[in-house]
């Protein structure tokens, strides 16, 4: 297989005498999506922002496609590639798609904003990934269903030319409709060549969109299958520690 995007060998992290993250191994793969899961606790809010870099691991290894990387701010991480979608999506509800996507980074020329190259840029964005639910990108955030701001966070992160991206709980508060909405989007986010890792305890969502299954129990990596190989049962008890895993993932 080919190097990963990350990887992650032993990292560790631990808040005064609570070792949340006990030498966790993890990767992710270009137009791959992995699936992160785990009991509340498990440690996977730490992981991800260990890997946004607003959390720096305090031991272990990072690689990012096969060179050591130091994660110490957001910035850093951001610079390689790396984008998360977390659960609130960080959107402003009074502005319209385009300032939402371009928030922080508007694009000027003679000293204004270019709001035509904006304009032009998202639109491309979302038509890449197949976006065919939004009317307009002239259209206030605050007018649109959880399902279009999910794809409107996802699309932001794309025009930001990630590399990886990583989703928390995208499908959580929304219906069935959006929700196959936003699992197509996913897929076609990894088909794109961008490695995804989606945080989610919904198994019946992961097993729909994941090429590869990570378990996180009580701040240890307890297995990474192959979502082929495997089943729901399983790993239910991989994260409620009743189930042991021996093996690696291919």
């Amino acid at each position: 297989m080919d190097v990963p995007v990350i990887e992650l060998s032993g990292v560790v992290k631990s808040f005064g005498p609570v070792d949340v993250l006990k030498g966790v191994n993890l990767t992710a793969y270009a137009g791959k999506v992995t699936a992160l899961v785990g009991d509340n606790g498990a440690g996977k809010s730490t992981l991800v922002k260990g890997l946004a870099g607003v959390q720096p691991f305090d031991a272990g290894e990072v690689r990012f496609a096969g060179e050591p990387v130091a994660l110490h701010t957001p910035r850093e991480a951001s610079a390689l590639g790396i984008e998360v979608v977390y659960q609130d999506l960080a959107l402003c509800e009074n502005l319209d798609i385009v300032q939402n996507m371009f928030l922080g980074r508007e694009e000027t020329a003679a000293g204004t904003l270019d709001e035509g190259v904006m304009e032009r840029q998202a639109s491309e964005t979302l038509q890449s990934l197949s976006v065919r639910t939004v009317k307009s990108v002239r259209q206030k955030v605050s007018s649109l269903s959880g399902g279009q701001r999910q794809t409107v966070a996802i699309a932001r992160s794309v025009l930001k030319k990630a590399k990886l991206v990583i989703l928390d709980e995208p499908t959580a508060a929304l219906g069935v409709a959006q929700t196959e909405q936003v699992l197509a989007l996913v897929r076609r986010l990894a088909e794109s060549g961008v490695a995804v890792i989606i945080i989610s305890h919904n198994l019946v969502d992961v097993f729909k969109v994941a090429d590869y299954i990570s378990v996180l129990y009580l701040g240890n990596m307890v297995a990474q299958l192959e979502t082929k190989d495997t089943n729901n049962n399983d790993v239910i008890g991989y994260i409620t520690g009743v189930k042991t895993y021996e093996g690696s993932r291919a």
